[in-house]
């Protein structure tokens, strides 16, 4: 931080040095809260005993009851063959099951176990934890500043990524 203060307060008056600093620094920062990030989804995989791509096939549960294959792999953006592979490990640890849907025939159902449905609520809650823990280390002061900073950033970055589609 002290390095960021002083780059700040020896601006020479040249925004587009302080706007390149500002930029770099950004790009720094975002990538170390996505390092993190992954990290922490590394250890929830791990610590319900699920690769990844299960854990983040799990949480698609928390909002729905069924989803079929197709669903699964738009929301999951990978291929039908690579959810199949997924919900083949899930069937096995015994988390969803595959039901035959009642109006297509055609179409199978995937949905959670009571079991899946335990895992699911476990791995929200243990989210919700670490999310809550995370604020609990912020100054009561800090917390609406990061919360208000970070939805302004999130919106900045829709507007990009409007203009780049």
């Amino acid at each position: 931080m002290p390095y960021f203060v002083n780059t700040m307060n020896n601006n020479d008056g040249n925004s587009k040095t302080l706007s390149r600093y500002q930029a770099n620094r950004l790009q720094d920062l975002i990538s170390e809260i996505v390092d993190c990030c992954q990290e922490k989804t590394v250890f929830q995989a791990k610590k319900f005993n699920l690769t990844q791509a299960e854990l983040k096939c799990l949480l698609l549960f928390k909002e729905e009851r069924y989803l079929t294959v197709k669903g699964l792999a738009q929301k999951l953006e990978v291929a039908k063959s690579r959810v199949t592979k997924i919900i083949d490990g899930l069937v096995q640890k015994k988390i969803v099951q595959r039901v035959d849907d009642p109006e297509d025939a055609r179409v199978t159902l995937i949905g959670l176990t009571a079991e899946g449905q335990r895992q699911m609520e476990a791995a929200a809650h243990f989210l919700e934890d670490i999310h809550h823990q995370l604020l609990q280390e912020l100054k009561e002061t800090d917390r609406k500043t990061v919360l208000t900073s970070l939805e302004t950033l999130r919106s900045s970055m829709e507007v990009i990524k409007s203009k780049m589609m």
